[in-house]
């Protein structure tokens, strides 16, 4: 039988799927249309009725190839675009999407209280020590400060010794009349607020809730009508929490609070978006009224019922929906209303200086029944604060970007610390009210090969970095000792600050202002080392700022570029106090930092000297 060629070639036709864009797919579909329909199609140009439909498919093929890639990127934390699906990349790694922290500072609180005699020796009366409560309003000239417990200034040791310190007030002559007593409480910048929701008798598996105010950084509380706490925690299949009780037993100084297991059916998690930044609190799905804490449920009770179905043999058909009613994620809540307490604010703004802290703006107060009204009056009008130390620890909120950075560090930690890269994350990741990190560093420890060195530092209000303060530490070392293996030990330690300076000179172009390219030159410099693009132990490259210089336009050669150490005071301004030697810690082109050390162009105008030779 004889064989039928044409056929079988056009069987055949050659296609090619190496096309990605509108040229690539216009030019193969014109290969295409001249090597199969070349006796039907003779004009193709694009003035053309055929090469409108060329262009046509080759724009169809384009959009189609664009959305598959964009899809395909959508599906990796690494080249997601779209704000959704990095926050859920962001969510699914384990790490919770922070706002802007609010500055932790301890505030020094100072009382007059009138003088009595014990024992034939003057001593303030304990009996007019008040207690002043939590949330207290300090304040700086721009930001309030909240107390975030309560200072008894009448708690004693196992001595019966006052904690505070004490020292003499007013004279009358050689006899005191009242004594300046003086605590130190913990103030957040975080400010309080609360909002009610009336929760209607339906029950909705996973009810959400968003709170208004931006930027919330602590949810204090959720009570509903019946005087019930729902309590937040990771998720929603953890049904037991931890709760802080004040500690009565005689070890108090050691262990001033105890810490209880406590079952909590009543919870939720807290969820928070970068993209509106408001925060939305998830409850559980359970119902309250049901108990289904059976060890053989009933099958029955779980089945699919079907309308006129009277057959008492059939197999039973379980409905996955009827499970949602349990309480095993824990209480939805229903007919009731929700009262909510949260603190919400922050930012780099919110790190004031040393003395800052002055005034007094709410006074929050309880003394014993036995005190004068006018002895209450006159010591509440004594009050007074000072902060010795700077409120530290605020910082603006994270960009996308830079979440999605600690996300692929975190994504591979599970929630424990072995890795240098598991550790940096999980200091960065430290909850926002508990203050914020600018910039870590790991190192091994040269005395202990178990131990790891952790040098932190944090940034004032100013921008300008500053040691981080004892508080954020304390926070930092207890957050971390949940996640660190037992046989592991972690030191942190401040990092040094390297202020510098750098006195250049070039030759230039005659026909070019020479201000104009030393301000260019400053411009890039500056641009070159802000702060955000620096890390701790990174290394000033010295061929980089060469470079830099040599390719503002205008510049024909270097012929003095100099490095120096910028510390303590110089021209009433005041610098880092590291004294620092370029020599010594310049290497083949590069100027090393000490040991956990972090450089800083603090003062760019005045720091950057050009000249033009």
């Amino acid at each position: 039988m004889a064989r039928n060629v044409k056929k079988q070639i056009q069987k055949h036709k050659e296609v090619s799927y190496t096309n990605r864009d509108f040229n690539s797919f216009k030019n193969e579909l014109n290969r295409y249309i001249s090597t199969h329909f070349n006796k039907n199609i003779v004009d193709i140009s694009d003035a053309s009725l055929a090469g409108m439909f060329v262009d046509v498919a080759a724009y169809v093929g384009d959009v189609m190839s664009y959305y598959i890639d964009h899809q395909f990127n959508e599906t990796s934390i690494e080249t997601a675009v779209e704000e959704e699906n990095i926050e859920r990349f962001i969510r699914e790694s384990g790490l919770e999407i922070p706002a802007a922290s609010p500055a932790v500072a301890e505030v020094s609180f100072r009382i007059r209280v009138p003088a009595t005699i014990i024992d034939g020796e003057y001593q303030p009366n304990k009996i007019y020590l008040p207690v002043i409560k939590k949330n207290t309003i300090v304040a700086s000239t721009s930001v309030n400060f909240y107390l975030l417990e309560d200072i008894d200034f009448s708690k004693t040791n196992t001595e019966g010794k006052l904690v505070a310190s004490v020292r003499i007030g007013q004279l009358d002559g050689d006899i005191p009349l009242n004594f300046i007593v003086e605590r130190k409480g913990l103030c957040t910048s975080a400010r309080i607020s609360q909002e009610t929701f009336a929760i209607d008798n339906d029950l909705i598996p996973f009810r959400t809730i968003s709170l208004s105010e931006p930027d919330i950084n602590e949810v204090i509380s959720v009570t509903d009508s019946s005087g019930d706490k729902y309590y937040e925690v990771e998720s929603l299949t953890q049904d037991t929490v931890f709760l802080r009780h004040a500690n009565n037993r005689s070890d108090v100084e050691d262990v001033a609070e105890r810490i209880n297991l406590f079952h909590a059916p009543k919870r939720f998690i807290k969820e928070r978006s970068t993209i509106t930044g408001l925060t939305t609190l998830r409850f559980g799905a359970g119902d309250e009224t049901k108990f289904d804490e059976d060890i053989i449920p009933d099958p029955s009770d779980h089945a699919i019922k079907l309308f006129g179905d009277r057959e008492s043999t059939r197999k039973i058909n379980i409905d996955p929906n009827s499970f949602l009613a349990t309480q095993t994620l824990g209480i939805s809540p229903r007919n009731t209303a929700l009262t909510i307490r949260y603190r919400h604010g922050g930012g780099l703004s919110h790190n004031v200086f040393v003395g800052e802290i002055s005034s007094v703006r709410t006074l929050l107060t309880n003394f014993n029944v036995a005190t004068p009204t006018s002895i209450m009056t006159s010591i509440r009008a004594s009050t007074e604060v000072i902060n010795e130390t700077p409120a530290a620890g605020g910082e603006d909120e994270p960009s996308l970007e830079e979440l999605r950075t600690i996300a692929i560090l975190n994504r591979n930690s599970q929630n424990r610390i072995v890795t240098r890269e598991d550790l940096i994350a999980r200091v960065y990741s430290l909850p926002t009210k508990f203050g914020r990190v600018f910039r870590v560093s790991v190192r091994d420890n040269p005395n202990n090969p178990q131990a790891a060195q952790l040098h932190i530092i944090s940034r004032d209000s100013n921008g300008d970095l500053m040691l981080s303060p004892d508080t954020l530490k304390q926070n930092l070392s207890t957050y971390l000792s949940k996640f660190r293996l037992v046989s592991d030990a972690v030191d942190i330690l401040d990092a040094s600050i390297i202020n510098f300076g750098i006195n250049y000179s070039v030759t230039v172009d005659t026909d070019v202002d020479s201000d104009g390219v030393i301000n260019t030159i400053n411009a890039r410099l500056i641009e070159y080392f802000d702060i955000k693009k620096w890390q701790i132990d990174q290394p000033i490259v010295i061929g980089e700022l060469e470079n830099l210089i040599l390719n503002t336009f205008g510049v024909i050669t270097i012929v003095e570029f100099n490095v120096t150490g910028k510390s303590n005071e110089v021209d009433g301004l005041e610098y880092s106090d590291l004294s620092f030697n370029v020599n010594r810690y310049m290497d083949r082109g590069y100027i090393f930092p000490p040991r956990g050390g972090m450089f800083e162009l603090k003062y760019p105008n005045q720091d950057l000297v050009g000249r033009i030779s």
